[in-house]
């Protein structure tokens, strides 16, 4: 066959476009942390990175990881091959879920943004409990009775401390290192069996507990900014810092594809506030 310059540029065309699709959307995820992401690949954040993996013309591939302490070392910047120190290979390329303005990680625009909610299992008593500051307002007896999750930090135990509460809590770790279950699973699990009433919870976590019960079991209540304990929070993603131009290509990702994202974040009934990081 005669190669003119028009079969020249198809073959050209096809090739790239081979290359291209067989590369990999190299995601670094946790197994085991519902609702963001799952071995079984039924988090939102799963579920976004197959959207633009597909956008891309890519197949997601997952290192998989415990988030907590060296998430990122082991992960994000770890090289596939440890021996080769200036490697460009590494395990994965794409972290779904940091908190915009996170250190560790070079970010993207946010893509979306939630607020803590105070959680409060129906039926124990707080069913007239409208607003947070109502449980700081209950007589010193009805106070004594609360039985409330408490973690090693965050904005919920910095209220309980303002409120006069912190004597109520029961206190959890937020990174507990347990294999079998993430917070918003123990805490459902406690809940369930009335260990707690209640909680201050990060939205995505809350709705997560919220799902695992029959509609209307629980109560969930906004938890409202002050200048003095900040609820609200944009997420990101994140890359290696020098790695601007997937940055960009996640930024333009996000962008135009804003709607989709937003349909994954309410199928995940997460309580959603507007972007203003």
């Amino acid at each position: 066959m005669k190669i003119t310059p028009l079969v020249a540029g198809l073959y050209l065309v096809m090739t790239v476009f081979s290359a291209h699709a067989k590369e990999k959307f190299k995601v670094c995820a946790d197994p085991l942390n519902p609702p963001y992401s799952t071995q079984k690949q039924d988090g939102f954040e799963n579920k976004i990175a197959e959207l633009f993996a597909k956008k891309l013309g890519q197949t997601v591939e997952y290192t998989w990881f415990a988030q907590r302490i060296g998430f990122i070392r082991n992960t994000l910047t770890a090289p596939v091959n440890e021996m080769e120190v200036d490697s460009k290979n590494f395990k994965c390329d794409v972290v779904i879920g940091v908190p915009d303005g996170y250190d560790l990680t070079l970010n993207t625009k946010p893509y979306y943004q939630s607020t803590y909610v105070l959680l409060i299992a129906k039926g124990r008593g707080y069913d007239d409990i409208k607003d947070a500051a109502q449980l700081a307002a209950l007589p010193l007896a009805e106070q004594d009775k609360l039985k409330i999750a408490m973690f090693d930090k965050g904005p919920g135990t910095t209220w309980l401390q303002k409120n006069g509460l912190l004597d109520q809590g029961i206190s959890y770790q937020s990174m507990s290192g347990d294999n079998e279950n993430n917070v918003a699973m123990q805490i459902d699990k406690d809940l369930k069996a009335q260990k707690i009433d209640m909680v201050i919870l990060w939205g995505p976590m809350a709705a997560y507990v919220a799902a695992q019960s029959p509609e209307n079991s629980y109560s969930l209540i906004p938890m409202q900014s002050t200048p003095a304990i900040k609820f609200d929070f944009a997420m990101a993603m994140g890359v290696r810092k020098p790695d601007k131009e997937r940055k960009e290509i996640l930024d333009k990702l996000i962008t135009d594809n804003a709607a989709e994202i937003q349909a994954i974040m309410e199928s995940y009934h997460v309580p959603l506030v507007p972007i203003t990081n």
